[in-house]
């Protein structure tokens, strides 16, 4: 063996003892053990919680009348202004009223006639009945001026219904507004010819105060509430409703009215209808609308924030808590609406828990973890 081979040897001997020396060396001091991930911990807390949904609707008048004609005749005058408020009672039209008049006073002229008529009957039979007692007429004649008074006295009764009938109709060539409201544009001009029984009206009256908002929801929410209050811990609806108009909050809350009996076989919906003061006339009909819908409280609800509550390849939702060993709890989740910024939690979650909502990707369920800061909720606003 050569003197090269010789050192080369020494060398590997002497880089094996270095190896097992190290070796040994960490054998007798371990490497220390990492600390359990570190979360923030949510201590959750039963609240009252408002249940409510979010839906699209339109506003549609309180009450709606056509204004039309009910004698016929040529508009001489419209007493209104197109777009202004009109009053129940208030002369909208005036349809000639000469021909009326002239007939109203000639049933006057025949009920007069006919009064005067039934004095002259009354006279003859009351004189006719004292003569038949002494055989001066016939019981015949007698009679006879009977039958004419008592014909004379309906003749007076025929006449003043002629005599109504005239005046009503003459009361119509003023056609008046039927309701209080906002009248929109006239379809006729004055010189126009109108008739009664028309299909066209001549205008249209909407009471915008109180005004409408119609809002449909999925009838399975609507079954899923009213689960939730036979479980008992959900009150009575408080039937409170806010409204939304393009991003701007209606400033007077208005309250649910009615429900619709009926599901819409075609969206699977039901409707519901809600009332709200519109003094200045800010809402329309027809426009389209968000409605926050009160539907009831949930007394005892327990709130996650949505950072929270993430989703399992199921789709199922799930939280992480720190348990009272110091370790990660996997919680499977079945949420409701949500409450602002958070979900409202059905099941899966109880008061006390304490949620993570800091670190839970680091964190494992089983494995220890270590509380860095802890937080009470506070109630949802």
């Amino acid at each position: 063996m050569s003197s090269i081979q010789r050192a080369i040897g020494r060398s590997a001997r002497t880089s094996s003892i270095a190896v097992l020396a190290v070796l040994a060396a960490c054998a007798k001091h371990p490497q220390p053990k990492m600390p359990p991930p570190g979360v923030s911990v949510l201590t959750l807390k039963a609240q009252s919680v408002e249940l409510g949904a979010d839906l699209p609707g339109r506003t549609s008048p309180y009450e709606t009348s056509d204004v039309r004609p009910q004698v016929n005749g040529i508009i001489k005058a419209r007493l209104f202004k197109e777009g202004s408020n009109v009053r129940a009672g208030q002369i909208l039209y005036q349809i000639d009223p000469a021909p009326y008049r002239a007939t109203y006073d000639q049933a006057v002229a025949q009920l007069a006639n006919a009064k005067a008529a039934v004095v002259t009957a009354r006279l003859k039979a009351e004189r006719y009945a004292d003569l038949v007692k002494i055989n001066a007429v016939s019981h015949q004649d007698a009679d006879d001026a009977q039958a004419a008074y008592g014909e004379a006295a309906a003749t007076v009764q025929q006449q003043a219904a002629a005599v109504e009938t005239a005046r009503i109709n003459l009361a119509y060539t003023r056609i008046t507004a039927p309701i209080s409201g906002r009248i929109g544009t006239s379809a006729f001009t004055v010189g126009a010819l109108v008739t009664n029984g028309q299909t066209s009206a001549l205008n249209t009256i909407q009471r915008l105060d109180p005004i409408y908002v119609d809002v449909t929801q999925s009838a399975a929410e609507l079954v899923a509430l009213r689960r939730d209050m036979a479980r008992g811990g959900v009150s009575a609806p408080t039937a409170a409703v806010r409204l939304d108009l393009d991003g701007a909050p209606y400033p007077i809350e208005g309250r649910l009215q009615f429900q619709d009996v009926t599901v819409d076989q075609t969206t699977g919906s039901v409707t519901l209808r809600a009332i709200f003061p519109n003094p200045k006339g800010v809402l329309l009909p027809g426009m389209y609308v968000r409605a926050h819908v009160v539907e009831g409280v949930d007394t005892s609800g327990i709130l996650a924030p949505q950072e929270a509550v993430t989703r399992d390849e199921k789709g199922q939702a799930t939280a992480l808590v720190a348990g009272p060993d110091g370790r990660a709890e996997a919680r499977v989740l079945q949420v409701g609406e949500v409450v602002g910024h958070q979900w409202r939690v059905v099941s899966g979650l109880k008061a006390g828990d304490r949620l993570i909502v800091e670190g839970a990707a680091n964190a494992k369920p089983g494995q220890p973890v270590r509380v860095l800061s802890a937080k009470t909720q506070t109630p949802a606003s």
